[in-house]
């Protein structure tokens, strides 16, 4: 009995450290690709088309958030508790229901985002997002399709289709969309007649963005026809011995129940970002019409004459928000990736009512989580300088932008846990408690972005103020409940503390290797190159040998990992493990 309970925690470990390795290296590539994809264009069209592209996205994500209102992870979820009880018909039957449902959800809001673009770009005064908007609507439908098959999948442990499918998107946005809009940059002149550099910039955004909705169209495409030619593994046999199915009006309704909170809750914060990139930037325009003295006194030689001119000062400062924005989101993404993996795993351990089993799923999401999450947001506030300069190169925008990822990087922390933290709520059955965090979360985050960006010494910069208190809010509470709903307290000391400590030790240590280099190295672009290398290298040995050295990384975490038996012994035979 001993043994099988032993067998039973070290496989759903190696499970959710396999899903989460899979699908952590995946959105890594697809956020790298991402990354590249919005620096190359920042590269060519500065921050205002960075600001007009930000645009589109914030009216996009609630509205594709609306149309799959939480479905995917609903399917997820049904799907793991069906696979857990042997129910495979009913796996079956959860797909067709699902895909119908997201063929209309994705048309009705691929409409709602053309009407509702006509608004959106007066209300923000940015008309050159108007192109854009609508090039990506399409995005929407091709989402909606390809997030049915992607939850199927995700509810059975299996994180390759839906990794492969994401690559596919981000390769396609990438190759497409930079080249479609280098050479509107480059001909529409010629080509159009397009004259004005305004006018330019919002047609070569709207090129862009076409590689958006291509690469979803293509990621679509490839799910659906490794679905059609492989299956979901489910044999003939497996569905002879299965239970009778439960009728699609029946799985309709528990699909629905199940969705409506995770759908809702995913929305709220999604239509904060979109309140988010409308409250700031009006609060920006506000500023400029009353104090812009105030405001321009903030960034002396940093906004060019010709944008303070023209009256874009507001999209500007809001390009530059997204500049670091998009080196935040790597962070994020990561930990989506242990939220995806986490669902069907601790849904899995809470089914069977192994309390053991439970709480060995709960502590290793809690600790892989904080085990990146601090040094990471550390890192990016310590070193902000030199990764906005190496990435986006030296311009008066990017100055701007190391200030806002200093503060950033302190807010990424608790953004980046809470996902992991919400969805082991869901996987609990409390689908309803991220709806009600995330309202409250929304709520914090639009009055303090509303007091702080109004205050020109901080202006843009609420954004990240918001975010932070917004996040905290969520991430405390929803362990809370949590530990209220499944009785297990963590072991916080393992789980935060000694990250925490391990990560200070490091970061401290890069932080001062930083003033050193720097101080030794002119400014330029393969200088911050060696400057990153050689701090990230000294800080991520540091953080695993304090790691080690505080106990914060057990024998078993390590024997899940690819060649986890050779790592063990060499650890034993120095003593940094036991």
């Amino acid at each position: 009995m001993g043994k099988n309970r032993l067998k039973s925690k070290t496989s759903n470990k190696q499970s959710f450290m396999l899903g989460a390795t899979i699908m952590t290296l995946c959105l890594l590539v697809v956020k790298v690709i991402g990354m590249l994809y919005k620096v190359s264009l920042s590269n060519l069209y500065g921050a205002v088309g960075a600001g007009l592209l930000g645009n589109a996205y914030e009216l996009y994500v609630p509205l594709f958030t609306l149309a799959t209102a939480g479905f995917p992870i609903a399917v997820s979820r049904m799907v793991s508790e069906s696979m857990s009880s042997k129910r495979y018909r009913d796996v079956r039957r959860i797909k067709d229901v699902a895909i119908p449902f997201f063929v209309i959800a994705g048309t009705i809001a691929l409409l709602l985002m053309v009407l509702f673009s006509f608004f959106y770009v007066r209300i923000i005064d940015a008309p050159g997002s108007f192109a854009a908007i609508l090039v990506l609507a399409p995005a929407i439908f091709f989402g909606c399709l390809v997030s049915a098959y992607r939850g199927y999948y995700e509810g059975m442990r299996n994180m390759v289709p839906t990794s492969i499918s994401e690559i596919v998107e981000a390769f396609v946005k990438l190759l497409v969309g930079y080249s479609f809009a280098a050479f509107v940059m480059k001909h529409g002149e010629q080509l159009f007649g397009i004259k004005d550099h305004y006018n330019l910039i919002k047609w070569s955004v709207a090129a862009a963005i076409s590689g958006i909705t291509l690469g979803s169209f293509f990621s679509f495409l490839y799910i659906w026809l490794r679905y059609k030619r492989e299956g979901d593994g489910i044999t003939p046999e497996m569905l002879k011995s299965s239970p009778k199915p439960r009728t699609k009006k029946e799985t309709f309704g528990i699909l629905l129940r199940t969705a409506i909170p995770i759908g809702l809750g995913a929305l709220i914060m999604s239509i904060a970002g979109t309140v988010d990139a409308a409250l700031i930037q009006r609060r920006l325009i506000t500023m400029m019409e009353r104090t812009p003295d105030l405001l321009l006194r903030e960034y002396p030689r940093l906004i060019p004459e010709e944008i303070i001119h023209s009256g874009k000062v507001h999209t500007y400062l809001w390009g530059c928000y997204n500049y670091a924005l998009t080196i935040m989101n790597l962070v994020v993404t990561v930990t989506q990736a242990f939220g995806t993996t986490a669902l069907p795993n601790v849904t899995n351990a809470y089914i069977k009512g192994n309390k053991e089993y439970l709480r060995n799923s709960i502590e290793t999401v809690m600790r892989v989580t904080f085990v990146f999450t601090i040094p990471a947001g550390l890192g990016l506030t310590v070193l902000a300088d030199p990764i906005m300069h190496l990435i986006y190169g030296f311009k008066p925008d990017v100055d701007v932008s190391v200030e806002i990822l200093r503060l950033m990087g302190i807010a990424v922390i608790v953004f980046a846990a809470a996902t992991p933290m919400c969805s082991m709520l869901q996987a609990v059955g409390r689908v309803d408690m991220p709806l009600k965090l995330y309202a409250i979360g929304m709520l914090i985050k639009v009055v303090s972005n509303y007091i702080f960006v109004g205050i020109p010494k901080i202006n843009v910069q609420g954004g990240s103020i918001g975010t932070l208190l917004c996040y905290t809010f969520v991430m405390i509470v929803s362990v809370y409940v949590l530990i209220k709903e499944t009785k297990i307290i963590p072991n916080f000391g393992v789980i935060l503390i000694k990250p925490a400590l391990s990560s200070i030790i490091c970061i401290a240590a890069a932080g001062g290797l930083y003033k050193v280099l720097a101080g030794l190295l002119p400014p330029s672009r393969l200088h911050d190159l060696i400057i990153i290398i050689a701090c990230m290298t000294a800080a991520c040995v540091l953080y695993v040998l304090c790691l080690l050295i505080f106990r914060a990384i057990t024998k078993d975490d390590l024997l899940t990992l690819p060649k986890g038996n050779k790592i063990v012994t060499i650890l034993e035979k120095y003593r940094l493990i036991r």
